[in-house]
């Protein structure tokens, strides 16, 4: 049995495991990667951890810390309440705007990660407090990201054109970007059709400044895709009240609902300077966190006694002991071993669903731009034989290897997991397993239908 398919194998037993006994996945595959890493792949301790995602555990850490810093001192409510306001109640429209939001910043430039990172928070909250599941939360905000992903100005686009370029084959930066955007356009419409946006409709609009009020859309429960401390109904439509905090206003002529302190509005300072330092000055995410937090940790420190307990570090280690696994995978040449025999299959048609999946699957657990960076030259040979269109080719392996960020195991779908307050992380993180697997399965067929077998380029 060849050392490629053992890792393989021993990937799959990590999996088994973790489902059927409840252990910790991420501490499963760090000591897989430890043994097959040792046994297998001739590793010493610096080449296992060579795969170990240290810019993804200081995003997720420092993230996770800063908002916890914003629950403890109402600041993420006050940012709810003015959510609501903005929509003139219209709970059902929240998703929409966290979907364009997040769209807008990736294609103005921002990464993927730093979106997700910067708005997964601020939605997470607002799901928790006015009863929408977190899964549609979460997932709108993700393929929102993805949707922008890929303008010509965008770092997505912008790589992928490049890549295009360097092997010399025919693109199309505006069909790459529209192929982007339509894709995760129309599957964040079913995803809001299929996880209770019907019903947020129907709930009409809720007052900002009822506190939560039963009936109101208030409270702490989810619908049945999610959890939550609200009635047990488990359809969205009757959630229970929410306890008032000491300085809400609840009754203010402005219907403000929360007051601004000082403290709220260091906070309000703090998250407008991790925007402009990610995106202005292209900041890593998590460090510029981490500071901002420390900053508002030393001037309040009452306000963030417990935020350290609050980080999600059992997230931590699942992520990171699994993305060190894909590492050693990486590194013992497994990728690229199963890329290089789907590529050297004789019919072009077949190769090419076959590349969309190996997209779709690693990308789920490694990034997206570098599996691309990996397949786009593995697809130039059969490309080059002029039965299969390069730009849909191209657009098809985009689309297959980005809609899959929403898994537990990429940085967008890690990010969303940890900015989720007050829900079951286990069992949201089997929600979003499932449904990054129903996309592994669904996507890449659908795209290389539309896209491949079509012949466009």
């Amino acid at each position: 049995m060849s050392p490629e398919l053992i890792s393989i194998l021993v990937l799959v037993v990590v999996f088994v495991i973790a489902t059927t006994r409840s252990v910790n996945m991420g501490a499963l595959a760090f000591a897989a990667a430890f043994g097959v890493g040792t046994l297998v792949a001739d590793l010493d301790a610096d080449g296992i951890f060579a795969g170990f995602p240290g810019d993804l555990f200081v995003v997720l850490v420092g993230v996770t810390y800063l908002f916890a810093i914003a629950r403890a001192n109402g600041t993420t409510d006050w940012l709810v309440h003015a959510a609501v306001r903005l929509v003139r109640g219209r709970v059902a429209l929240i998703p929409w705007v966290m979907f364009a939001l997040t769209g807008a910043l990736t294609a103005i430039g921002a990464v993927s990660p730093a979106a997700v990172a910067i708005v997964a928070p601020v939605a997470l909250s607002f799901a928790t407090r006015y009863s929408i599941s977190p899964l549609l939360m979460g997932t709108m905000v993700v393929h929102g990201a993805q949707a922008g992903g890929f303008s010509p100005i965008s770092i997505y686009g912008s790589i992928v054109n490049g890549i295009v370029e360097r092997e010399k084959l025919p693109g199309s930066e505006i069909g790459l970007f529209l192929a982007s955007l339509v894709a995760n356009l129309l599957i964040a419409a079913v995803l809001f059709a299929v996880l209770g946006g019907r019903k947020l409709w129907a709930r009409g609009a809720v007052a900002p400044e009822d506190g939560g009020a039963p009936g109101k859309g208030g409270g702490t429960e989810t619908n049945d895709t999610g959890t939550g401390t609200g009635s047990s109904a488990g359809d969205g439509t009757a959630p229970a009240a929410v306890a008032v905090r000491p300085d809400q206003d609840t009754g203010g002529a402005e219907g403000t609902g929360l007051r601004l302190n000082p403290a709220r509005v260091a906070t309000l300072v703090a998250l407008v300077a991790l925007v402009v330092a990610v995106l202005g000055f292209d900041l890593d995410a998590g460090l510029t966190a981490v500071t901002l937090a420390v900053v508002l940790s030393t001037a309040w420190p009452e306000d963030s006694r417990r935020a350290v307990g609050e980080i999600a570090w059992s997230t931590v280690l699942l992520i990171c002991g699994v993305l060190t696994y894909v590492g050693v995978l990486e590194e013992m040449g497994t990728i690229t071993w199963a890329g290089e025999g789907v590529g050297g299959i004789g019919v072009p048609l077949l190769a090419a669903v076959l590349l969309c999946y190996i997209g779709a699957v690693v990308s789920a657990f490694a990034s997206s731009v570098g599996i691309m960076g990996a397949l786009i030259p593995l697809a130039v040979p059969f490309l080059a034989q002029g039965e299969i269109g390069a730009v849909g080719m191209v657009a098809a392996l985009a689309v297959s290897a980005t809609v899959v960020d929403v898994s537990p195991f990429s940085t967008n779908g890690a990010l969303v997991l940890a900015a989720a307050p007050d829900v079951d992380r286990d069992r949201f993180f089997r929600q979003l397993m499932v449904y990054g697997g129903i996309v592994v399965a669904a996507v890449p067929a659908l795209a290389w239908l539309v896209l491949v077998v079509p012949g466009f380029g």
